[in-house]
């Protein structure tokens, strides 16, 4: 299980100079213990990816099954990941990594015995992938959400880079090591070592004491209303949803060399697992090298412009994988797919990171996340089916087109590529004046909010009204509208809904700085203070 690597045993303070230095991240001492750990455990990983696509390969070679191997990896994230990132909202996060790590690493020594008995099928392969699979795919969104309470705001640039460059340096080392284990001592080996890979995570976890928050003093949220709160704050939040398109448009054809690659080596390169792992090393070895490189075409290539540059070069990708009949050409498709990987990919995190406030991050980021597998998944079975009925070559070149295309579909979506918004909480809205005992669960609510606006500011007033009703759905609203007085045009009245007194209470709590800043525009079109009125729904007899 591919694991982010970051943590912070220590807050230490950091000066904005330090901060902003792409490695600020290794600033802390906390972050560099996990993240060396993180990196020898992740070598494990991708030892067992590896030895598990070779050996579906030497139990079932046709390419529908071997391309399974991926989607059995990525189906249980795209399964699990939104659960999941509901309770790494509501639980301890660290509780529920540790837990979680210590049953990934038992389950993985039941295979490695199995393998050792060998006694897997490709059956039970494929059912062990999906079981640790779904172990990680309850992880993975904790692992993320925790990023801000490791490093500060100013250094979460240089904590995704610095999980990306993890991830890839052990890409790198894992493969070609697995490779050359399999030769040496047998298939089962890799497994046995992924299976204690991640001690070094499970100490380091174990004795990280993060910062203590201010508590909430309202209820803890109810699982089914906080995955419907996780799914409507994604669906209102522009820049999440920007992410998630170009999540799609990309890893739905890249995902074709990744599904693929055991078969390029020994189909097209007629090699062995050392081939296979060679190409695995040198797409991991050439993402390093991609995310040393990024900082610098940051400086380069703003907004959208960055990744564009990672969507080309992953097309290129494909296409020379389609071409590549000689090993030389298939280590060049690879560095150019492992440098893409990286651009798209850390600057697809970032924005998702920037996108999300502390209370829904576990569950925004788990929607990413489950799109990024679920088209990982999707993509994985039908490359394999592409090249079980057209071939290997025709396959990557499809995939190369579909990637091409789904460039320009994507142009007009921004990232958050830019400064983050403050997404701290405001906490400037008054508590509701109340006259009678209002229960948490009374509702539905309505809420409506009196301006009055000078004809000459209609136009800007409905304009800068619109950042404020995405804030109002993103936060609990389930419906919302303005309305203009039809005896008095300079009336306006805002109104909102919520499902509940407790949601509405929610509310005051989830508004942050940067909504803050677009109520006070729409303010200063305004005459007077607003008038803001609550009303519960009464019960109707008869």
């Amino acid at each position: 299980m591919n694991r982010p690597t970051h943590a912070r045993l220590d807050h230490q303070p950091a000066s904005s100079s330090a901060t902003s230095s792409p490695w600020s991240a290794f600033r802390y001492s906390g972050f560099r213990y996990l993240w060396i750990a993180t990196v020898a455990s992740n070598v494990g990983t991708w030892m067992y990816n590896a030895a598990s696509g070779w050996l579906m390969t030497s139990l079932n070679a046709d390419p529908l099954v071997v391309s399974l191997v991926q989607a059995a990896n990525s189906l249980p994230l795209f399964l699990l990941a939104l659960p999941a990132g509901a309770l790494a909202d509501m639980i301890d996060k660290r509780r529920l990594i540790l837990t979680l790590e210590i049953l990934t690493s038992l389950l993985s020594a039941v295979f490695a015995l199995l393998v050792s008995l060998k006694v897997v099928t490709p059956g039970v392969l494929l059912l062990f992938l999906v079981l640790v699979g779904a172990l990680g795919a309850l992880e993975t969104p904790a692992w993320q959400a925790i990023v801000p309470q490791l490093v500060p705001q100013p250094a979460l640039s240089s904590a995704v880079a610095a999980n990306s460059l993890g991830v890839n340096i052990s890409r790198a080392i894992g493969p070609a090591l697995g490779g050359i284990i399999i030769v040496a001592l047998g298939v089962a080996a890799p497994f046995w070592l992924d299976a204690v890979s991640n001690l070094g995570v499970i100490a380091v976890i174990y004795w990280w004491r993060p910062a203590a928050r201010a508590s909430n003093a309202l209820p803890a949220e109810r699982f089914a209303n906080a995955l419907r709160v996780g799914v409507r704050y994604t669906r209102h939040n522009r820049f999440l949803r920007a992410t998630i398109a170009h999540a799609v448009a990309f890893f739905l054809f890249a995902s074709a060399y990744w599904a693929l690659l055991p078969l390029i080596a020994r189909n097209q390169l007629h090699g062995g697992p050392n081939t296979y792992g060679l190409l695995l090393a040198a797409i991991g070895a050439s993402a390093v090298a991609g995310a040393v490189l990024l900082p610098r075409l940051k400086n380069r290539a703003k907004g959208n412009r960055i990744i564009v540059l990672g969507e080309l070069g992953t097309a290129l990708a494909l296409a020379l994988f389609g071409l590549a009949v000689q090993q030389w050409l298939a280590v060049l498709a690879c560095i150019f797919a492992g440098v893409s990987w990286i651009i798209v990919l850390a600057t697809l995190n970032v924005s998702a990171q920037a996108a999300l406030p502390d209370w829904v991050r576990g569950r925004g980021l788990a929607v990413y996340v489950a799109v990024f597998f679920g088209t990982m998944t999707l993509g994985s079975a039908l490359w394999g089916w592409v090249a079980q009925h057209l071939g290997l070559a025709p396959a990557h070149y499809i995939a190369c087109a579909g990637a091409l295309l789904a460039m320009m579909f994507t142009r007009g979506w921004p990232l958050q590529t830019g400064p983050a918004a403050d997404l701290t909480p405001s906490m400037h809205w008054p508590e509701p004046v109340i006259q009678q005992d209002v229960t948490n669960d009374a509702g539905p609510v309505l809420v409506t909010v009196e301006y009055h606006v000078a004809p000459q500011n209609r136009a800007a007033f409905l304009e800068a009204i619109v950042p404020v009703a995405r804030e109002r759905k993103r936060d609990g609203a389930y419906a919302w509208g303005v309305f203009q007085d039809a005896a008095l045009e300079t009336r306006y009245l805002e109104t909102f809904l919520l499902d509940s007194w407790l949601e509405h209470l929610r509310q005051h709590q989830r508004v942050t700085r940067a909504d803050r800043a677009a109520q006070e525009r729409l303010r200063a079109l305004t005459s007077g203070e607003p008038r803001v009125t609550h009303y519960v729904a009464g019960e109707v007899h008869g």
